[in-house]
Formats: C-alpha cells, structure tokens, sequence
C-alpha cells in the first residue's frame, strides 16, 4: 500500500451534492423571477435542463464551448425543448440560479465524517471546474473550507479537468510529488483519466463503475490487486493504480 501524502478532491457530487443541490436552487431561482407557476412540472423541466447542461458541460471540459455560452445556452436550449422558449433569459436565470447554489448545503454521504478523518493525517486539496464565484461559497456555506489546504479553481488557472496542465499545477503549488498523491471523484472522464494520464493514483466514486472497470481491464498491462479489507477493487497497470469505491467513507480503507 502506497504511503499518501496529499489527496486531491473534486467538490461537486463527491463531497458536495450537487444534483440534490442544483435541483434546489434551480427551483428557488424560477420562484424568485416568477417563473414556477408557468411550468407544468418543474420536475420535468429539470430533466431536459439536467441532460442539456450535462452534455454542455462535457463541451466546455473540453474547451469547445466557452463559460459564457454555457451559462447562457443551458437554459435557453431547455426552455426551448420543454416548450415555453419565452420564459425568460437565459443570462438572468443563470444569475438568479448560480446566487442560489452556495445556499444549499446538502453534502454527499459520509462527507464530513470522512474529511474529520483524513485532515488529522493528510494535506486535502480541492481541484474543481466549478465557476470561481461559486465554489469558495459553497465551501464556506458548508463548513468544509477549514478541511482544505488548497483549492484549485480550473477557470482562475485556465485549464479544466481532465487537462494535463491543472494537475501540474495543483501538484507544484502543493510541493507533492505524483507517488504520494491520489485524486478522488466522481467524473471518469475529468477526474480519473485526467489524472490517470497525467500520472498519480485515482480514487473513482460512482453508484455503478463496472462499464469503466470492464473499459481498464480489457488493457493487458492491468492487474487486479486482491484486499481483504473491504470491498473496493484496486488496479494498476504498473505505473498507477485506480481504486473503485461506491461509498465515500470507503476511501478511509484505501488511505489507512
């Protein structure tokens, strides 16, 4: 077992629930512009928004759409598909929605408990794509930011997840070395590949992983590392290991 010294974390919906906490705010912003009654069903129009912003988000992960754009398009295109085009702008509803995000604080199970443990023996980074105005509120709102020596922003560095560059500057700013780090997440594509080229463990957080399980093993070079300690699944492919979680507080195992 690796000796770890610095753990990286992505915030939203590792540590901080965001779809329980963007579904709130989304609705406390369309109650504040007087737009809830219009709606047949809030509920349904989360979800065209939800699948809409998801796929925006992939594109400007990937520096194809800009933060404008995406702040802007999300809610225009998902108005436009639930069938009320008029409803509103785009700009003032991503005002009055991004106002509400900090407010909520519903954490991921086992959050705080798990931080309670790891802070008393690792330094504990955040490197998130989340928009800069946001997320230091949302940390401080819920009395997470005391956990946190670091906190990598990916839009004051101007490089989001999965790039190369936002690793490398999370690991030189923290003087860690890339043996003694391990990132911790809930995105495959921005978390775990990014870091897993970039070259440092991962910790990958999911409900059901064994389409990305299947994905490494299918490479020759991985090998599957038994553990009698609990149920999570370590593999490495000589170079880095990846573990497999579906509870946050599992990452104690990993770490201890």
């Amino acid at each position: 077992m690796k000796q770890y010294k610095h753990l990286f974390f992505d915030l939203d919906n590792t540590l901080w629930d965001f779809e329980t906490n963007s579904y709130d705010a989304l609705e406390s912003a369309f109650q504040q512009l007087g737009l809830l009654t219009k709606l047949d069903s809030f509920e349904d129009y989360f979800k065209v928004y939800f699948r809409i912003n998801h796929h925006l988000w992939e594109l400007y992960r990937n520096r194809e759409i800009t933060k404008d754009k995406l702040t802007v398009k999300r809610f225009e295109d998902s108005l436009q598909e639930y069938g009320l085009p008029q409803l509103g702008k785009g700009a003032e509803i991503n005002e009055a929605y991004l106002s509400q995000m900090p407010l909520k604080t519903q954490l991921v199970e086992g959050a705080r408990e798990v931080l309670e443990a790891l802070h008393k023996k690792f330094k504990i980074h955040i490197i998130t794509n989340g928009f800069r105005e946001v997320q230091h509120q949302k940390l401080a709102n819920s009395q997470l930011d005391h956990f946190f020596d670091k906190i990598f922003i990916s839009e004051v560095i101007g490089a989001p997840k999965p790039s190369r560059e936002i690793f490398e500057h999370a690991l030189k700013s923290t003087n860690a070395r890339k043996q003694e780090s391990l990132m911790i997440g809930d995105s495959w594509e921005a978390d775990i590949k990014g870091a897993l080229e970039f070259g440092i463990d991962q910790v990958f957080l999911s409900d059901d992983f064994s389409d990305n399980l299947a994905q490494l093993l299918e490479s020759p070079q991985t090998q599957k590392i038994e553990n009698k300690k609990t149920e999570y699944i370590h593999l490495t492919n000589g170079r880095t290991s990846t573990y497999f979680i579906h509870q946050l507080p599992e990452l104690l195992d990993v770490v201890y």
